[in-house]
């Protein structure tokens, strides 16, 4: 069983990409980068399944022809590659007069790879069906011995191509953009285990050419590389397509607001305009409600926000080598800690020494998102935490407790 549905994971990876992509192939027919997209998915989907020996045997019997499916296997293999190395040329982008010729040459050179394939087949005698080992089979049969060098180089070259260009934009590309770092990564992953795949077949082969016995490699080692390949390429291109989405996007900062919003929602409850979700709210929805309990709680807590607190932190952030806009960032996640501390002993009457805020600090406009971030995990802001914490508890007499605009 788990022979059978193995192969179709990479195919149900890449028609989920499809699926996704389709739409944006619809709104911007114009755009290569899309049309080269859908067009390697449609290619790449079904090559998995096609090269499984049942399905070999299968294509074999309904076309006619003995050995039918390794021209189609090969052949699919082949503009599969370089559909993917167009991709990543047309993906990084650049200056489009040198993309284009990229493009044109890598395409030249995989199509007539492709027919060559095709020619050889048709032009070479294969007479005996193997469904498993036929590149070492007829390693040394003429022309179908030169229809499987051509695949391999062709297949060689197309994912030392992708590789090399995957880890090189990868060393490169903004770490802010972590679905297409992760794709990239997953990529470069899946191209080592494709040359480790093409090891395996160009050990096999050329030990026939020499007399010797390493079928083994080719019918037990390879397959197992070529399907996880299959599978961590598919997911190489479906992450970045998945995570760049909207709604990924919006579910990705709903999460990272959480520890904010989980800080500030009994706080803005106080403001008595917190409106509750239904289970199937869209994330869309969820997103704003959990801005909005944010902004209520910030709101509710402005009169507890106190300067001092934020310059300690600021100059603490500044001294460990922060920029500015880290640092206030840092600095502001601390003042709304402290401040939830001070508030909530204040609500409980367990902070009799609660020292007064004659101007309480007002929050610059800092993106929600990075303010979550230094709020859960900044040690700065810990810190300020703990200390507003300690103040409550053991509180310091004839201070007043009511800061200004509380």
């Amino acid at each position: 069983m788990s022979g059978r549905i193995l192969p179709l994971l990479p195919a149900s990876l890449m028609v989920l990409a499809l699926l996704i992509k389709l739409p944006k192939l619809r709104r911007d027919r114009d755009r290569p980068l899309n049309r080269t997209a859908c067009a390697l998915l449609a290619v790449g989907a079904p090559i998995n399944f096609l090269a499984t020996p049942s399905t070999i045997a299968s294509v074999n019997r309904h076309t006619g022809v003995v050995n039918f499916s390794a021209p189609l296997v090969f052949g699919l293999c082949t503009v599969f590659s370089g559909l993917c190395v167009v991709l990543v040329l047309q993906w990084r982008g650049g200056p489009p007069a040198a993309v284009r010729r990229a493009t044109r040459l890598t395409t030249a050179l995989f199509g007539t790879a492709t027919a060559a394939i095709v020619v050889l087949f048709v032009i070479g005698d294969a007479p005996v069906e193997r469904l498993r080992d036929l590149d070492t089979y007829y390693a040394t049969t003429p022309w179908i011995r030169e229809m499987i060098v051509c695949f391999l180089v062709a297949h060689t070259l197309g994912t030392s191509a992708l590789t090399w260009l995957s880890g090189k934009w990868l060393a490169v590309a903004d770490r802010a953009r972590r679905p297409l770092r992760t794709g990239l990564a997953l990529i470069v992953v899946a191209g080592l285990m494709d040359l480790a795949y093409l090891a395996a077949k160009w050990a096999s082969v050329v030990a026939r050419w020499t007399g010797h016995d390493l079928v083994f490699l080719s019918t037990d080692v390879a397959p197992p590389l070529a399907g996880a390949a299959g599978l961590l390429l598919g997911a190489g291109f479906v992450v970045p397509l998945v995570g760049g989405s909207a709604t990924w996007m919006a579910f990705s900062r709903y999460r990272r607001l959480r520890p904010l919003w989980k800080a500030l929602r009994a706080v803005a409850a106080t403001q008595g305009r917190t409106v509750p979700l239904a289970w199937w709210s869209p994330v869309g929805i969820r997103l704003i409600h959990r801005e909005s309990v944010i902004d209520d709680g910030i709101l509710a807590l402005a009169g507890w926000f106190d300067p001092r607190v934020r310059s300690a932190a600021y100059e603490e952030a500044r001294g460990r080598g922060m920029d500015e806009a880290r640092a206030a960032t840092v600095a502001d996640a601390a003042v709304l800690a402290a401040a939830c501390h001070r508030k909530a002993a204040a609500a409980r009457g367990s902070l009799p020494g609660a020292a007064a805020i004659p101007e309480p600090y007002r929050l610059g406009r800092r993106p929600l998102t990075a303010l979550a971030d230094a709020f859960r995990t900044s040690d700065i802001v810990a810190a300020a935490r703990d200390a507003a914490r300690d103040t409550a508890t053991a509180g310091t007499p004839g201070l007043n407790p009511d800061p200004v605009g509380a």
